[in-house]
């Protein structure tokens, strides 16, 4: 199994439920997480990775962590500071379309939306909300573009994309796609030569559909349009994610991977949870289980069910942490001497 991972953490992008994934398993084998200084889930966002960043990093005595998984604006020469060499690089891609919405109704606080009524208000005039230079325009606008590095208010010429495409090709070995998310896990799980139960998941940081709006064809357009280059990684490695299934796996052999996956989560779900599934936050009775509720989304969790044997319920609980608390309980193990 390969226990030298960087994930990138694209925003919106079921980049929770990969954390859980990751989490679980740096724990099971006893692997260092390379947190933000002081705790906390963002290693010197919105502004580039720095190694200088990380928790218990010294350029004097540099230190190097099995997994760089928190959110941080990609800079391949400082994440190389931290890691090892042989460090697998993986990211998540998802819809541009889907991903705006979610990010309108998640980041309705800052500058860029809070003063639209409404996404499509938001679209009829972007630059009357949005400017370039404004405080969290990043969350506005070409969102992965921005995660992965690059400007998300450049031109969009064929050069440009291209030069973009291959950056991100160079930089990483495999980039997953949310839509495809059960698929994704197969293939993740093929390159890191890990067993199924490492890569099992139940969705995490998802919002209730109440809070969810349909988007006319007209939006669905602007939303391209506006995100251009989003839209461009995004197409480009949705045909390069399925070439590689044809590739290395087949669609066969993919089926029947998917179906044990989702076998193995309904299992997981009839022994964990109550009700087989998520819950309104109100719903929660485990308070440590309550997901961080942000913006206009509503945030759904889980309930255990009672009387589990204790190692089950230890495999149970981790499964529905949200990320926040496990990042944090991970965090006191890491480095016990500092309060976060």
């Amino acid at each position: 199994p390969k226990t030298n991972i960087v994930f990138l953490k694209v925003h919106k992008s079921a980049s929770s439920t990969v954390m859980n994934v990751l989490f679980r398993f740096g724990e099971m084998h006893n692997l260092t997480f390379a947190f933000p200084k002081g705790g906390g889930n963002q290693l010197f966002y919105p502004h580039h990775f720095l190694a200088r960043s990380v928790q218990g990093f010294s350029p004097e005595s540099p230190r190097q962590f099995n997994i760089l998984c928190h959110h941080m604006r990609f800079l391949q020469p400082e994440v190389q500071k931290v890691v090892p060499s042989s460090a697998v690089y993986f990211s998540i891609l998802r819809n541009p379309v889907q991903l705006m919405e979610s990010a309108f109704a998640y980041y309705k606080g800052t500058p860029a939306f809070s003063r639209a009524r409404s996404l499509e208000e938001f679209l009829s005039q972007p630059y009357h909300y949005y400017s370039p230079a404004g405080r969290d325009s990043h969350y506005g606008r070409n969102l992965m573009t921005f995660d992965f590095g690059f400007n998300p208010n450049g031109e969009v010429s064929a050069k440009r994309v291209q030069l973009m495409l291959k950056a991100i090709e160079a930089s990483f070995d495999l980039l997953l796609i949310s839509e495809y998310f059960d698929e994704s896990m197969v293939l993740l799980k093929q390159m890191l030569c890990w067993d199924l139960d490492s890569v099992v998941s139940f969705p995490l940081n998802i919002r209730d559909s109440s809070t969810k709006s349909h988007l006319s064809n007209t939006v669905v357009q602007k939303i391209k349009d506006w995100n251009r280059l989003d839209w461009e990684i995004y197409t480009h490695f949705n045909r390069t994610f399925w070439e590689r299934i044809d590739r290395d796996i087949g669609r066969e052999r993919m089926q029947r991977e998917v179906k044990a996956l989702r076998e193995r989560q309904a299992e997981l779900a009839r022994t964990c949870l109550q009700g087989m599934g998520s819950v309104a936050p109100k719903d929660i009775k485990d308070s440590s289980l309550q997901p961080l509720q942000h913006g206009k989304a509503r945030i759904l969790g889980y309930n255990l069910k009672q009387g589990l044997d204790k190692e089950t319920e230890r495999m149970c609980r981790r499964l529905v942490t949200p990320e926040l608390q496990y990042s944090s309980a991970l965090y006191k193990k890491q480095f016990p001497q500092r309060p976060p």
